[in-house]
């Protein structure tokens, strides 16, 4: 009786959230050793399911960069990176793109498919909606340092996307995106999601990785809840805030000053911890706010 009882609580206290964002954009990026799991990769996506039944308009954003470099390993290629970026030739490439949009993306839409809601695989092999340029690194003494077929963010198709989804289905983009010659570029996940939250200024960005959010300290339980710009850059600035979390805040920084309401990160690895962080006050992770 009690455990109904609770459930029908938890109901009552997603409803007035079901409602407000009913017709919203949500914008769920899909990250870390997730991609390595499928059941709990196959969760999570039952869960964007449900916001899609439930009235949200979700767009689906995803990695793969340990499934790319298991890949490059298996065909004899040994991954180099340079200032965290993974350089990238044309034979680096083409396996990304495979691994990315022949493998993830593919998975994340069947799975979409088998359970009742209609997902579309957007990426450089399809409908491609993310557009880019070379990015090239700051070296010593200001020097450029080129990367190979890394990209950044120059637009993306909001129409596209808003189109899509006007139909009932959810967009699942894949980061490899078209350059204005119509050559291929890898762009950093967390990057894409945060640029295509601005451009549909979605009402929430939701980062979600392996890990519990942003933390204070070494103190894994000293996790922060809720911060604003001004914390972030102090984090930044004092090196609590580095190494692979830096990109996911810059993703949320990118979606906020582009309009998007919220930014949340938070760790897939807890049960519908996508569906506690949206339908819930407390949360489950860190949300980011200007």
């Amino acid at each position: 009786m009690q455990d109904a009882i609770h459930k029908a609580a938890a109901l009552v206290e997603a409803h007035r959230y079901i409602r407000d964002f009913a017709g919203k954009a949500v914008v769920v990026k899909v990250g870390g050793s997730i991609m390595d799991e499928p059941a709990t990769l196959s969760k999570l996506v039952q869960d964007v399911c449900f916001m899609h039944a439930v009235g949200m308009r979700p767009v689906v954003v995803h990695g793969g960069g340990k499934a790319i470099s298991a890949a490059m390993e298996k065909a004899g290629l040994e991954a180099q990176f340079v200032q965290g970026r993974r350089y990238t030739d044309e034979r680096t490439l083409a396996i990304a793109e495979h691994v990315l949009v022949n493998e993830i993306n593919r998975a994340i839409v069947d799975t979409m498919n088998d359970a009742g809601t209609p997902g579309m695989g957007l990426h450089s092999l399809a409908s491609c909606v993310v557009f880019g340029k070379r990015l090239r690194l700051t070296g010593e003494e200001g020097r450029q340092i080129d990367i190979g077929m890394v990209g950044q963010v120059e637009m993306v198709n909001a129409e596209l996307l808003n189109a899509v989804m006007a139909q009932g289905i959810v967009p699942v983009i894949a980061p490899i995106a078209r350059d204005p010659a119509g050559g291929k570029l890898n762009i950093n996940a967390d990057s894409v999601a945060g640029h295509v939250a601005a451009a549909l200024r979605a009402e929430k960005l939701v980062v979600v990785s392996d890990t519990h959010g942003i933390r204070l300290s070494e103190d894994v339980n000293d996790l922060a809840s809720h911060l604003d710009r001004d914390q972030i850059n102090g984090l930044i600035d004092n090196g609590v805030i580095s190494a692979g979390m830096l990109p996911k805040v810059e993703s949320a920084m990118t979606a906020l000053r582009g309009g998007v309401k919220k930014a949340h990160i938070i760790d897939g690895r807890i049960p519908h911890s996508l569906l506690l962080e949206v339908y819930t006050k407390e949360g489950i992770g860190t949300e980011i706010v200007l």
